[in-house]
């Protein structure tokens, strides 16, 4: 499985915590991100149609609020199992990082 884009990498975390509608994602991304990476709602939009194409997220449930709809996402078990696999290695590359900056670091006594 090849890397994910970062937007993607934070759309499903920001499902891991739950059902979320457009608006919540995109909030949640720009949390998780510390507000470096902002999407637009087209971008959000054609990202969840991929990622549904894929099997990675599903649609949860709509309602409406304020007379508009909200369409909730949630990811689906092969979702789970993306960004399980993604995070294990952006971890493996953090470490290796960690450890060969720990190398060339100056010791103190």
């Amino acid at each position: 499985m090849p890397s994910m884009r970062e937007p993607t990498f934070l759309i499903l975390t920001a499902l891991a915590a739950g059902p979320r509608h457009g608006y919540g994602i995109i909030q949640d991304v720009a949390t998780l991100s510390e507000t470096r990476v902002s999407l637009l709602p087209g971008t959000l939009y054609t990202a969840l149609d991929r990622l549904t194409a894929e099997g990675l997220v599903e649609r949860d449930h709509e309602e409406t609020v304020d007379g508009r709809l909200r369409r909730y996402y949630r990811l689906t078990s092969a979702g789970v199992e993306a960004l399980d696999v993604e995070t294990a290695r952006l971890r493996q590359l953090a470490t290796a990082a960690e450890t060969r900056l720990r190398s060339i670091r100056p010791r103190t006594a």
